[in-house]
């Protein structure tokens, strides 16, 4: 693919010159009027990837280059110098890519240019997929206009001026704290930083250690090469830590400890590394409930709530489903490529009636599968299948309790699902929601119990 070359200033000779040496993948146009480059570049059908301007000591205002440099898209400048420094030169050169003395080693300006082409080029990703991440995590994007929702963008709104160094969100399975996370951090000071995210439930404790404080080649078995870990990754910008309430707790202690003095330290090495990270912390569990019980520390706890966001279900805004339903299909429609505008009442009542236990990760998934099995412009009903979500919930009466034992009826009206969510039900209304002994009495480990009651939605009455 060609890039494009804009020189201007030059004279006859050197724009031959310069032709003659930018041969095959560059084009070249010139321009005489400097004045007019932001007009060119804005009406006709060339946009540069490096500006070459040769000065010929034409007295200039330094504002104006600066002034001209900024109002344009991502676009190097080489600035060729054909005499003396021009007045003011020490204010535009900080904006330029670099600037060179004219005549210039034919060699040495091709590679010039060739880096300032490839700095254009990156700059210009950079913004756009800076642009596609502000598209995907501005505020609004937290879907909704209930009064739940509307509180929640004002926190959001306000948190965006403030600098803070910790925030905890809650909230059920599929109500998005991983979106929220994101808003937070591209619409906040850290902006255009980096944004790295851990799901913590994910990893065994001993290779979460690794992931986040790094390590050193021989540092254990199987490290052969040094890693660089997440809070060095994150270095300047946030992590996320998704399922923070399914971390080890000893890990916990290592992990105050780097929030508090930002400072890390790569297993097997004795350097200690600075880092200004920003931490937000996701949890679907209780998080006061887990240090009653010994799960989570107290201290990193109170670390950590600094600020927090609790984010509603989708069952106490059901009016945000006119919102949500349509921007979905939307999506889907462009994915699929098709062509579904159209919601009937009796599908309006079916979303509206349904509690939707796994919230919008769960609508996303009832309407994705609607929209992929559509046959015209119409959302098709029969591919909700809300009704039998609706009566494969337990019916009371088909399972019976008695002290310690559960019966339950072999005629098909019971699955086994049903029968999982139910006896978990039970352990913990027995233990008092005690997950650690329920567990135990399950004769299961507690991230197991952990993951099947996120699965099955289940909460503390």
């Amino acid at each position: 693919m060609a890039k494009n070359i804009l020189v201007a200033g030059a004279s006859q000779l050197q724009l031959k010159q310069l032709m003659a040496e930018l041969t095959g993948d560059w084009q070249i146009q010139q321009i005489d009027n400097i004045e007019k480059i932001a007009d060119y570049i804005n009406t006709e059908d060339f946009e540069p990837e490096v500006i070459i301007y040769f000065d010929i000591g034409k007295v200039i205002a330094s504002t104006f280059w600066v002034k001209l440099i900024q109002s344009l898209p991502p676009i190097e400048w080489v600035w060729v110098l054909t005499g003396k420094n021009p007045t003011g030169f020490k204010d535009i050169e900080p904006w330029l890519f670099d600037s060179v003395n004219w005549p210039v080693d034919d060699d040495k300006l091709k590679r010039l240019i060739s880096k300032a082409a490839r700095s254009t080029q990156i700059k210009r990703r950079l913004e756009y997929y800076s642009q596609v991440d502000f598209n995907r995590f501005n505020i609004d994007s937290y879907t909704g206009k209930s009064p739940a929702v509307v509180q929640l963008k004002k926190m959001l709104q306000e948190l965006s001026g403030v600098p803070f160094t910790s925030l905890t969100i809650t909230g059920e399975t599929g109500t998005g704290k991983g979106l929220t996370a994101g808003i937070i951090h591209h619409t906040g000071q850290r902006k255009g930083a980096p944004f790295i995210e851990l799901n913590c439930a994910a990893l065994p404790k001993d290779l979460l250690e690794s992931q986040l404080f790094g390590h050193e080649a021989g540092a254990f078995t199987g490290a052969s090469t040094r890693l660089k870990g997440l809070f060095e990754q994150a270095d300047g910008g946030t992590l996320f830590l998704d399922e923070i309430g399914d971390m080890d707790i000893e890990l916990q202690a290592k992990l105050l400890k780097a929030i508090e003095e930002q400072k890390i330290r790569r297993l097997g090495s004795e350097k200690v590394i600075s880092v200004d990270v920003q931490i937000i912390a996701a949890t679907g569990i209780d998080l006061q409930q887990a240090v009653v019980e010994g799960n989570f520390r107290d201290d990193l706890f109170h670390r950590l709530s600094t600020f927090s966001i609790e984010l509603p279900p989708l069952r106490d805004r059901k009016e945000d489903l006119y919102e949500l339903a349509p921007k979905i299909i939307a999506e889907y429609n462009v994915k699929a490529n098709k062509n579904v505008n159209f919601i009937s009442d009796e599908i309006w009542q079916q979303l509206l009636g349904y509690d939707w236990p796994g919230n919008v990760r769960e609508l996303r998934n009832v309407l994705e599968r609607c929209v992929l099995f559509s046959k015209d412009k119409e959302l098709p009903g029969e591919w909700l299948q809300l009704k039998e979500r609706i009566a494969a919930t337990i019916n009371e009466s088909s399972l019976v309790r008695a002290s310690d034992y559960v019966s339950f009826p072999l005629d098909g009206s019971v699955g086994l699902a049903d029968l999982e969510k139910f006896i978990i039900e039970e352990v913990l209304d027995k233990t008092g929601f005690n997950v650690s002994e329920a567990a135990r009495l399950l004769k299961t480990t507690r991230q197991t119990l952990r993951y099947r009651i996120k699965k099955y939605a289940i909460s503390r009455h």
